[in-house]
């Protein structure tokens, strides 16, 4: 397969300041997403893969080109660099822009979002099996949700009442749907969807699961104290994430 995998990130954060650049466990969180896909790469040689920064951030760029892997940096394109763009639209961009430079038709962009680190080899190896079952214009990962909108979810009207968020008769949690939590941290879009410049609600799409370690992307401060914590434990109790983390801090040195 010739796979394009994308890792997209903007100076800017509303939650956590310069979290794209930040440092993660004494390593730049973006470092643990290279590690996982250089990782992916040497255990899956038969495969032609290209790994491209789409960012507006110097600081990015700089950490990305003193690993000298041959990661392609593209500049964001100022109508791309704003607070309410859609992400697809930026991983478009840069499919596209790869597509032109490298002379390259891909067969999958997989994206894998920076302020997720804790995914593993075999979650993208997951998703590229799931993927390559044909039949979905996008795989994504999930995890079991521990709230529920038909049960445990409310919303607050304008009169300050709180209401359930989808209505229902259940009493119990177990009556309820179940319901999935999309963590953001890896896609798989099929080049035809991206060229056709549909939304993703547009898609036929399919989920691979992922492990729940109750916090799985960086929105706040907070989040990031807990995920430090978390990733310290997996360091040393999952061998999975542990070749994740040796890898990183490699790519550190």
């Amino acid at each position: 397969m010739n796979i394009l995998f994308t890792v997209c990130g903007r100076a800017g954060s509303k939650g956590i300041k310069g979290k794209n650049f930040r440092e993660f466990l004494g390593v730049p969180l973006l470092y643990y997403t290279v590690a996982a896909i250089e990782l992916y790469k040497e255990k899956h040689s038969e495969n032609c893969i290209d790994i491209a920064l789409n960012t507006d951030s110097v600081d990015m760029v700089r950490l990305i080109e003193r690993l000298d892997l041959g990661i392609s940096c593209i500049d964001r394109k100022e109508e791309l660099a704003g607070d309410y763009v859609a992400k697809i639209d930026v991983i478009r961009d840069t499919w596209q822009t790869m597509c032109t430079e490298n002379h390259m038709e891909y067969d999958v962009v997989i994206d894998c979002d920076i302020t997720s680190p804790l995914r593993t080899v075999q979650d993208i190896e997951n998703l590229i099996k799931k993927y390559t079952e044909g039949k979905y214009d996008i795989v994504y990962s999930v995890t079991n949700a521990r709230r529920n909108p038909y049960f445990n979810m409310v919303t607050i009207d304008e009169e300050g009442f709180s209401h359930v968020v989808i209505k229902s008769d259940f009493v119990a949690r177990q009556q309820a749907p179940v319901i999935y939590d999309m963590n953001a941290s890896l896609y798989a879009y099929t080049p035809a969807f991206l060229e056709a410049n549909k939304c993703a609600k547009d898609a036929h799409n399919g989920v691979i699961f992922m492990k729940d370690t109750a916090v799985l992307d960086l929105d706040n401060e907070g989040d990031f104290e807990l995920m430090q914590i978390i990733a310290q434990y997996l360091s040393k109790n999952d061998k999975e994430w542990e070749k994740i983390y040796k890898r990183a801090n490699v790519l550190c040195d």
